[in-house]
């Protein structure tokens, strides 16, 4: 994770330095994903029902099961895309660093900071960069194939009527998960799916959309289990 970040630090260091660069900055990350997962020994294999239009905003889903899910999203999606993750993760060395300046940072035991989520993530739409969220809110335990969706990502989504883009990764659980001493160099699986459009959507089918949604990735996970 150091060595990429090392060697593009002068240019990191500048593309954060203005809301209106982190398209610039996004592109530096796709390159430090791929260098980690190759490196790594992951050979990602993607295929796309529908392509996300250039300089459109989307709301991006995936199941979450893996340290490597962060990275396998960055070479997945081309369009600049703002992270909502945990703010645990900011404690990183150096990753910390600049995980803490571009992504939007939430404490899922304050109801302040998931309440600010929502104010930060209007804030990173209205500059037409798109939105990424593990709908599960944490990392399921390892027996769960997909834990319950929670509904930020989808009233947040309808309240801007932008399409949600589901993705399913198939094996980051089996070769990189988070219990330690576990996993395996080998092929890791993405699907993007066909989008689900809010158009015309209101505040009350958030939970449609959520069920909606989560049923496309577990679907798609018992797929790939066959």
């Amino acid at each position: 994770m150091a060595i990429p970040i090392l060697v593009m630090l002068p240019l990191l260091l500048i593309s954060i330095l203005k809301e209106s660069w982190y398209p610039f900055f996004f592109k530096m990350a796709r390159l430090w994903s791929k260098f980690i997962l190759i490196g790594m020994g992951f050979a990602y294999s993607i295929k796309r029902e529908q392509t996300p239009e250039a300089k459109k905003s989307y709301m991006f889903i995936a199941n979450h099961t893996s340290m490597a899910d962060i990275m396998l999203m960055l070479v997945s999606v081309k369009n600049p895309f703002v992270f909502v993750g945990k703010a645990e993760l900011a404690k990183i060395p150096l990753f910390g660093f600049f995980y803490k300046r571009t992504c939007i940072l939430v404490d899922r035991s304050s109801p302040k900071s998931r309440q600010a989520v929502f104010l930060r993530a209007q804030k990173r739409l209205k500059t037409g960069v798109s939105i990424c969220i593990f709908p599960e809110g944490g990392v399921p335990e390892e027996h769960i194939d997909l834990d319950g969706f929670k509904d930020g990502a989808f009233r947040l989504a309808i309240n801007h009527q932008i399409s949600i883009v589901p993705l399913t990764f198939a094996d980051n659980k089996k070769r990189f998960s988070y219990t330690f001493f576990s996993g395996s160099p080998g092929k890791m699986r993405v699907k993007i799916h066909k989008f689900i459009s809010t158009e015309g959507l209101a505040t009350n089918d958030t939970r449609m959309l959520n069920e909606k949604s989560r049923a496309v990735i577990l679907n798609q996970l018992q797929t790939f289990q066959k």
